[in-house]
């Protein structure tokens, strides 16, 4: 009983201790500490907003062990206080509109992310679900604190954000994320911005760098998801523009010293002159303190539109090392009223705000009071504020609105968020969205429906922007081009040199002025940034084996083949009938060889022909009119005049080749070749046949000289000149000679020259005439030692062994001689058979007739040698 009674006032305890509970306690209950910094004001609809106030968070390590205390916030951003400003003017302005929104206030509720993931997952989630710390079963089952959110700033706080708010249908409109990432529709439904994704600004940059023909740059990124999808993407569209990338280096500003002096000494030693740098502003800064130290200049930087044109970087300090920087930026603009709105901000007339009070104290380096009074702060020599402090006289990021760009993102992304519910709230039922054209209930304003109205929203701002999304929740792109420059008075200035508009034609996406540029280290000339020299038309390009295609080697075009720009992958060849020129860049005809009457060859082979044929006349009227002396009776002298004709026209078949080949010289050259040089050895063949038989005949009564009559020899003569007379008809009837374009032997040039058509015919020919010429030589041979007086045999012997050693030697110079010179040696051998038969035959018998007309008698010709003579 006792155990009994001991539970049953157990139990009663524990009921009336819940009863207690519940009966001091709500139903729904939050956990945790409001400790998030915010600027508030209520209205009908709240807008929620999340800025980065503070660039970065004191880490502190949790035990667990206690509650842990709240996230303490650093390096107040006087930017981003603009930027919360402005969409409280925003606020402020569509308050003052009757006609957007009527009947309805709009209020808001701005908290600080401080730069930080978890600090801005803490805000989200404070702005949809309310801060009170007790709340009703009214509380529990209300519209959401704030149906739409303006955050964030910075592509991994908006990630994170919208993680959260995509599954419960909440629209956030960011104004500073640019992560292509954020398009993805399905991982981030909720999610729209009036700033331009970064898939354009990086294929906007990559063909920036194409667009200066920038081939090797380096590339610095920040390790968030903002710098490695920008990064990304930008590499890969320069690879498709053929740029290389000559390093790609990742930074954070938490990261050790060590490792990022590791990528200041990678810049310091890369030959590329141009660095592409993906980075917020804050990170920006904190890479150039390491920068400037060890003076690192003379390169040009391009960079994104998060740091480009940041007032923080924009000091007489960094220019040194940043100047000419050039990169992408938001089109900037003009908020008609906003500096007179920021230049109202005090602390004085909105107390206890913390995050206004550090604003002014950060501002004007005072001490706010406490509890409103004005006391001096003995602790830090600090003087306390006082309220009677300007604005006007300061000159920091805050007052700065002389390039409106991100201020206008943040203004166009309220007034999109009022448009929407303007929609929704003058929705008439029939005309509504949803099923059977149902409208929303106003009274209870669900997000899921407002983000309805958001993705359908289409307007013109006060500024004059056309605001409006996408199937991706993206703006339309367009970038101002900005140039770092100085002035006179020593600012730095973002001048604009260009724009880009992604919804522009193709082709005219993309403008700038060139000349107003200034280059890295203040430099009129534009920077090369090449890996290797561009190779010049004439070469083409060689990779070298293990590095980028952008580094190679500028390899000469081979004979024959031509590149007619610079940086060629190949070489092509020339058609047909041209061939590359000395450089190599352009194919020109080729050049027509044959040997022509006016080369000095051509002249002087000419000369020697006639010279040969005005002796030849010479002798022969020498012999016509010493026609009847013994020396020239001697041996038939019709065989003498024969043989001097022949050899006339032996010298003058040489003129044939010279000069352009044509069917009927081709045709003329061989033939009269082929018939004058038989008829020539037919007329000695049949003189050294006369003499042999007159001193050989030794039987007596024997009377064979009447076998060699002059009919008997001008028979043999005829006789064998017309065998080469028929085969050289042959010849020219079935397959004759013809001009031909010989380009085998030379690649630059073509041999005009006459094909044989029959080369069996031709060696017919010429072998014809070789049989003749040793039977000749053979016959000359045998009478070599008749008497000395009258020895022609001698004479003829000679004169046959030279032509058979002319002939002889010419075969193998014909077939190795190239071009015009094989035609050249042709006539040389003419030339030099035909004087070696002219001289040895003929010279002797004109010197007796000239110098010695007393041997020239019958007597002596018939008798021994009787005297030295």
């Amino acid at each position: 009983a006792q155990e009994v009674f001991k539970m049953l006032s157990s139990l009663l305890l524990i009921l009336f201790s819940a009863s207690t509970y519940w009966a001091e306690e709500p139903i729904c209950r939050l956990r945790g500490k409001i400790d998030i910094a915010e600027l508030f004001q209520a209205g009908d609809i709240v807008i929620g907003g999340i800025f980065s106030l503070h660039r970065r968070v004191l880490n502190k390590i949790h035990t667990f062990k206690s509650e842990p205390e709240p996230a303490e916030c650093q390096s107040f951003d006087f930017r981003e206080f603009r930027f919360a400003q402005t969409m409280i003017f925003a606020i402020q302005e569509i308050n003052n509109n009757a006609a957007l929104v009527p009947g309805i206030t709009l209020g808001y509720r701005i908290y600080d992310s401080c730069s930080y993931i978890s600090q801005s997952m803490k805000a989200a989630l404070a702005l949809v679900n309310g801060q009170e710390k007790y709340l009703s079963d009214a509380s529990c089952t209300k519209s959401p604190p704030a149906p739409a959110l303006i955050a964030t700033s910075g592509s991994s706080r908006s990630i994170a954000v919208a993680r959260i708010m995509g599954p419960f249908g909440i629209p956030m409109v960011s104004y500073f994320s640019t992560c292509a990432c954020l398009s993805n529709k399905k991982e981030f439904p909720s999610f729209f911005r009036t700033i331009p994704s970064d898939y354009f600004q990086a294929r906007a940059l990559a063909q920036l760098v194409k667009h200066f023909g920038w081939t090797w740059v380096g590339a610095i990124r920040k390790d968030s998801d903002y710098g490695n999808f920008g990064m990304a993407t930008f590499i890969e569209e320069a690879q498709k523009e053929g740029i290389c990338i000559a390093f790609s280096e990742i930074m954070y500003r938490t990261y050790p010293t060590e490792k990022i002096l590791k990528t200041i000494e990678i810049i310091k030693k890369s030959t590329a002159k141009v660095i592409v740098v993906f980075v917020g502003e804050s990170d920006m800064a904190f890479l150039m303190k390491e920068i400037l130290k060890q003076n690192i200049t003379g390169r040009q930087w391009l960079g994104s539109e998060a740091w480009v044109t940041g007032t923080q970087l924009a000091t007489k300090e960094s220019y040194g090392v940043l100047s000419g920087t050039i990169g992408f930026a938001i089109r900037k603009s003009v908020i008609p009223g906003l500096k007179e709105f920021l230049l109202k901000v005090s602390p004085f007339k909105t107390p206890f705000n913390s995050l206004l009070n550090e604003f002014w104290e950060n501002v004007f380096n005072c001490k706010m009071p406490e509890n409103g009074t004005t006391r001096v702060n003995t602790t830090v020599n600090t003087l306390q504020c006082t309220g009677l402090e300007k604005l006007q006289d300061v000159n920091n990021p805050y007052t700065d609105i002389s390039q409106l760009r991100i201020s206008n993102t943040v203004y166009k992304a309220v007034y999109a968020i009022a448009h929407s519910l303007h929609n929704m709230i003058t929705c008439e039922n029939g005309n509504g969205p949803f099923e059977n054209k149902s409208c929303p209930n106003k009274a209870r304003i669900e997000p899921w429906q407002l983000q309805s109205y958001v993705k359908k929203v289409n307007f013109i701002s006060k500024t004059g922007d056309k605001v409006y999304f996408d199937e991706k929740g993206d703006p339309s792109a367009s970038y101002d081009l900005v140039n770092w420059q100085i002035t006179k008075e020593g600012k730095v200035e973002f001048v604009t040199i260009g724009y880009y508009d992604a919804s522009a034609p193709a082709g005219h996406q993309f403008v700038i002025e060139k000349k107003k540029v200034v280059w890295a280290s203040g430099h009129s000339q534009m920077p090369d940034s090449v890996c290797s020299e561009s190779c010049p038309p004439g070469t083409r390009k060689a990779a070298r084996k293990g590095q980028p295609l952008c580094c190679f080697d500028c390899i000469s075009c081979a004979e024959g083949e031509v590149s007619n720009h610079s940086d060629s992958v190949d070489c092509v060849k020339c058609p047909l009938y041209h061939w590359s020129n000395q450089e190599k860049n352009h194919c020109i005809l080729k050049e027509t060889e044959f040997l022509t009457f006016e080369e000095t060859m051509g002249i002087l082979l000419v000369v020697l022909s006639l010279t040969g044929s005005f002796t030849t006349i010479a002798i022969l009227i020498i012999f016509f009119y010493y026609r009847h002396t013994p020396i020239v009776k001697a041996n038939n002298s019709e065989l003498s005049f024969l043989l001097l004709f022949s050899l006339l026209l032996c010298f003058l078949c040489s003129i044939t080749f010279i000069g352009q080949p044509s069917p009927w010289t081709c045709s003329l050259r061989h033939a009269a070749f082929g018939i004058t040089f038989v008829l020539c050895i037919s007329c000695i063949l049949g003189k050294t046949i006369v003499v042999l038989m007159a001193f050989k005949t030794t039987l007596p009564g024997a009377n064979t000289m009447k076998w060699f009559g002059p009919t008997q020899q001008r028979l043999t003569v005829f006789a064998f000149t017309l065998v080469q007379g028929l085969m050289c008809t042959l010849w020219l009837s079935l397959s004759p000679p013809f001009p031909s374009q010989n380009m085998n032997y030379y690649k630059d040039r073509i041999i005009l020259e006459c094909n044989l058509g029959s080369v069996t015919a031709f060696y017919c020919v010429l072998g014809y005439i070789g049989v003749l010429s040793i039977l000749c030589f053979v016959l000359a041979f045998l009478a070599r030692k008749l008497p000395d007086n009258f020895n022609e045999a001698k004479h003829i012997t000679f004169s046959i062994l030279i032509f058979c050693t002319v002939w002889l030697a010419f075969i193998p110079a014909y077939i190795s001689s190239p071009g015009k010179y094989t035609v050249a040696l042709e006539i040389f051998a003419i030339l030099a058979s035909s004087f070696a038969l002219l001289f040895c035959i003929f010279a002797p018998k004109c010197y007796i007739i000239l110098f010695k007309p007393e041997n020239n008698t019958r007597k002596h010709l018939m008798g021994k040698k009787t005297s030295k003579s």
